[in-house]
């Protein structure tokens, strides 16, 4: 009962960035215009890779409203490597939680951690850019021979269009162009704000819930069964590091809900760059993410995923410790009530209706098996 207990809390903290992630990703994919993802985001490289650092920075999305939004980032033309920055940024850090971690934490961690996040994910951004690169390479290579082939002449039949056969004296508003432009108006933002919202509830949403569950169950899984005090018994240094990564990759958890749990660890002992690792590796590293991860850009992405999370989290929880000893940095906690950041009920109408959504896919699912099995019976 515990296990369940702990799963739906998680799961009812999760439904309202869930659902905003693929709000926002409905919204991407159909008001934002191709050409400007392709132009600033369509390319690999270290200068597309810091735009969606910086894009995804200050966006309020958790570790599961932030899948949607990548995955509809990437669909509407986004490449590997901005890809890749903005689904490590958006989960580290965000307006709201720099601001608890000055609250909570002091200003130092305040400062650090948003540059901690914006660093591994050009880092991360860089290194699956790089290993796309090298596919696609290989892939030129195993082609090159059959290129001759590819080279003939197409013969391209136009066929008449009612708009190139209009003469002069005919005034636009009877031309078929101008009615489909008079259709296309009235038609206005109620169609494409429709079409969003289907393209998020649907598509999006069946490509992310399996491993939405999967994240949740196995976060619940170590909130039921890891000690409160496991942390605490590993103190500072790299050891602490390690097994502060090794637990938070299958954990759940939003940035903003890192913080309290990193400053009760700072009370518990543990030192100021292990907890900064927690808030780094923790919203980027759990297991939704890199299901995500290997499906859309590869499982070769993975690893170089992990890479720049997991060493540049390192890194600066190595930086941190040693600004803080050698600097007299104070780096305290101050808690004081912590209240939730949305009310109750609105978490549980969100997440009631995530419930809905998610059984209407389980529905289409089985109607669409049933209907293929009564076509191949008949065939």
């Amino acid at each position: 009962m515990l296990l369940l207990n702990n799963f739906w809390q998680l799961f009812l903290l999760s439904a309202p960035w869930l659902l905003l992630g693929l709000f926002i990703a409905g919204l991407i994919n159909v008001y934002l215009p191709k050409d400007f993802l392709n132009k600033h985001l369509g390319s690999e490289g270290f200068v597309t890779t810091v735009k969606a650092a910086l894009i995804g920075a200050p966006m309020p999305l958790c570790s599961c409203g932030v899948i949607p939004a990548a995955l509809g980032l990437r669909r509407a033309g986004a490449s590997k490597s901005a890809t890749t920055a903005f689904l490590v940024s958006t989960p580290e850090t965000g307006v709201d939680s720099i601001s608890v971690s000055y609250v909570l934490l002091g200003p130092f961690m305040a400062i650090i951690r948003p540059i901690a996040a914006i660093t591994s994910a050009i880092v991360a951004g860089v290194l699956v850019g790089r290993d796309d690169k090298k596919e696609q390479e290989a892939e030129k290579g195993q082609h090159v021979e059959s290129s001759c082939c590819s080279s003939k002449s197409e013969v391209i039949i136009e066929e008449p269009s009612c708009c190139s056969s209009q003469k002069p004296e005919e005034t636009v508003e009877s031309s078929c162009c101008a009615s489909k432009e008079k259709q296309k108006k009235a038609d206005g933002h109620w169609q494409k704000f429709s079409q969003a919202i289907a393209f998020s509830c649907t598509k999006l949403l069946e490509d992310t819930v399996k491993w939405l569950l999967i994240g949740l169950f196995f976060a619940a899984l170590i909130q039921t069964y890891v000690p409160a005090d496991f942390f605490t018994r590993w103190g500072d240094g790299i050891l602490a590091m390690v097994v502060v990564i090794l637990v938070s990759i299958p954990m759940y958890i939003c940035a903003t809900a890192s913080t309290p749990i990193a400053a009760g660890l700072l009370l518990s002992g543990v030192s100021p760059g292990a907890v900064l690792v927690f808030m780094l590796a923790g919203p980027a590293t759990n297991i939704a993410t890199l299901g995500v991860v290997a499906n859309e850009l590869g499982k070769r992405a993975v690893v170089s995923y992990l890479t720049g999370v997991i060493g540049v989290a390192v890194l600066f929880g190595l930086l941190t410790d040693f600004l803080v000893k050698h600097y007299d940095i104070e780096v305290a906690p101050m808690l004081g009530e912590h209240h939730e950041i949305l009310p109750y009920w609105f978490a549980l109408s969100t997440a009631i209706l995530l419930i809905i959504l998610i059984l209407r896919l389980v529905v289409k699912h089985f109607q669409a098996i049933q209907s293929k099995s009564a076509l191949q019976k008949v065939g």
